[in-house]
């Protein structure tokens, strides 16, 4: 176990993970934009330490936003070590025990298992070593980051919430971004569906001010702890002792009874008071690349600011991926997988959520089939676990099947009886969801390949040698139309309201064409395949945006929504991106940073995706 978060940077910097930055920053903009052009630079580039914020402050981003960096701050040196250590613990306790000695033989492991569970230390720790209380509490005093331009504000984002179930005394660690509004108040960004929601709910019926606690740093095995999909009622700490091997050690909160780890860099205590109005909060460039709108949220008073003596301010950075959070969800599948196969469905071989489905949009299963309707549960069952409920696209095929290969998938997906293969449903979304009309529900699709042979003889897509303007589409792309019958569309430059692909296909002698996808005008030529994949899945509800032509062709509107129309959604956020005053001045600055070779601003691409000039269409 890391003694606090330097001891972890020390290793980093040892094993040629970390870069230090000296040069004066900011970190309203500045930072983030630095941090994004590292974040997405071949595998996820460096950590990086900016000494010199104009705070008294350093503040460390991308600090697990690589498989090398994420595997360390587990304290391994592979993250399938994690995943063979949980299938063993796994084995081994719920296989029958048939005889007195294979019994006894589990007493060992009882005992291992009862070190894990955290454990309450009086006195203060480090995280109290220095201490602000009433009017000296001022969060101005930290390096708070605003990241993009169309921010509301400078905002929390790798708080660890500390809540406590009022009626089971029960607690949770959540991380729910906080936008600082002034010196002693910040949002408390809980969506409904979150634990800490829940909380607030059962203090509000009690009529009580319900006490929550924030800590940042420490040991990152609490980072990733506080981000891991646990089950309800069961303490992130735990999950934390177990991949350490060892308690955490908590003290005791100087303002209420909610104890944080001792190790932590900072601890801001305060509450929340639900009989107050909610405020709003936002806008704010979220994980899903897009912004996350404004809207009412709980209010979170600041009765209290410690910590350490050599703190040092973890921050990250959320936007178009790939970005710090694609290799926490990565380590997310090799740890959860065991228990899904335990729990839920032990016919789930692998898992695997590409970065560009930013988590929830997009999954795909290869599973152990044995009977017909086998790939219908799959997609059920793990539409109803979890966070796995808030999953919109799944992709399920047969076993042995290399999910992460895209030819494997495209030879599936190129093959597959389309009119066979569909599993439509409706069901939970994630609240940032912004393309359903209806906020935290709406379409699911999953497509079953298991019964799809890959090496079976495809009929040619063939395409014309010029197409004309028609069905309100201008531009084609034909990149991927050999190996997966794809045809990648651009729609007017005019922003049409409707498009109608079957007849710009037909009209233009397209054959055998599998999938067509719609993208906005302004996307032709600035986008990568990840890109194109990102906004495909982020931009469709499939209730109202994917269809399945008489002919067999699935045709997807994957354009931005115009607000107001029939079907769409009220409010359609923007692209979460630097300005191009941000990027101008940190091209400006590169030398300074003295972090190697100038690297260009992903912005410059996703500017062309701009649809107003505010945080929403």
């Amino acid at each position: 176990m890391y003694k606090g978060l330097r001891d972890y940077m020390e290793v980093l910097e040892r094993r040629g993970e970390l870069l230090r930055v000296s040069a004066p920053v900011s970190p309203r903009f500045e930072i983030a934009e630095i941090t994004d052009r590292m974040a997405k630079s071949a595998g996820g580039g460096k950590a990086l330490l900016f000494e010199n914020t104009g705070t008294a402050f350093p503040v460390l981003t991308n600090m697990m936003g690589s498989d090398n960096r994420m595997a360390l701050a587990l304290g391994v040196e592979r993250l399938d070590d994690v995943a063979v250590r949980i299938d063993a613990l796994l084995g081994a306790a719920m296989t029958p025990k048939g005889s007195l000695m294979e019994k006894l033989r589990v007493l060992p492991l009882l005992a291992e298992m009862s070190r894990w569970f955290p454990q309450q230390v009086s006195g203060r720790g480090a995280c109290q070593q220095v201490v602000y209380r009433d009017a000296e509490a001022d969060l101005l005093r930290l390096p708070m980051l605003q990241s993009w331009e169309c921010d509301g504000g400078a905002f929390v984002t790798l708080p660890m919430v500390h809540t406590v179930d009022p009626d089971t005394g029960v607690r949770n660690v959540g991380m729910y971004r906080m936008q600082r509004f002034d010196a002693r108040t910040t949002g408390m960004h809980w969506h409904v569906h979150k634990t800490g929601a829940r909380h607030y709910d059962a203090y509000k019926r009690a009529g009580r001010r319900m006490p929550v606690v924030v800590t940042l740093g420490g040991d990152p095995v609490y980072t990733y702890a506080a981000t891991a999909p646990m089950p309800d009622n069961m303490d992130e700490y735990l999950l934390a002792g177990f991949l350490r091997r060892r308690p955490v050690r908590l003290v005791k909160a100087l303002t209420c009874d909610i104890y944080v780890p001792e190790d932590c860099d900072f601890v801001i205590e305060g509450y929340v008071d639900p009989s107050e109005a909610k405020v709003m909060e936002g806008d704010f460039g979220d994980h899903t690349g897009f912004y996350s709108l404004k809207d009412l949220y709980p209010l979170f008073h600041v009765t209290a600011l410690t910590h350490r003596r050599d703190a040092v301010y973890p921050a990250t950075v959320v936007g178009v991926p790939p970005e710090e959070d694609a290799y926490i969800a990565k380590a997310t599948e090799k740890i959860f997988l065991a228990p899904i196969r335990l729990a839920v469905q032990p016919e789930v071989e692998d898992l695997w959520m590409p970065a560009a489905g930013t988590a929830h949009n997009m999954a795909v299963v290869s599973i152990d089939k044995r009977y017909s309707g086998q790939a219908h549960k799959v997609a059920q069952a793990l539409w109803g676990a979890g966070q796995m409920m808030f999953n919109k696209y799944m992709l399920i095929t047969p076993a042995g099947t290399p999910i992460r290969s895209y030819g494997a998938l495209a030879a599936l997906l190129r093959r597959a009886d389309l009119r066979r293969c569909m599993i439509r449903t409706e069901g939970v979304l994630d609240v940032l969801d912004h393309a359903t009309a209806t906020c935290g529900f709406g379409g699911k699709l999953a497509l079953d390949l298991t019964e799809t042979d890959p090496s079976a003889e495809a009929e040619e897509t063939l395409l014309p040698a010029e197409a004309h303007p028609a069905g309100g589409i201008e531009l084609y792309d034909t990149r991927h139309a050999a190996e997966l019958g794809l045809v990648i569309l651009y729609a007017a430059a005019s922003r049409p309201d409707r498009v109608d692909a079957e007849e710009y296909l037909r009209e233009n002698g397209f054959r055998n064409v599998r999938y067509a996808v719609v993208f906005d005008y302004q996307a032709a030529g600035a986008m990568r395949d990840e890109d194109l994949l990102w906004l495909a899945a982020a931009n469709t509800d499939p209730r109202r945006d994917v269809r399945l032509t008489d002919g067999g062709t699935v045709l997807v509107d994957a354009r931005s929504k115009r607000p107001g129309l029939t079907g769409n959604p009220a409010r359609f956020p923007n692209v979460a991106m630097s300005s191009p005053d941000t990027i101008r001045m940190v091209d400006s600055r590169w030398e300074e940073y003295g972090i190697g070779a100038r690297l260009e601003s992903p912005s410059r691409r996703y500017r062309k995706l701009w649809l107003s000039d505010r945080a929403e269409w």
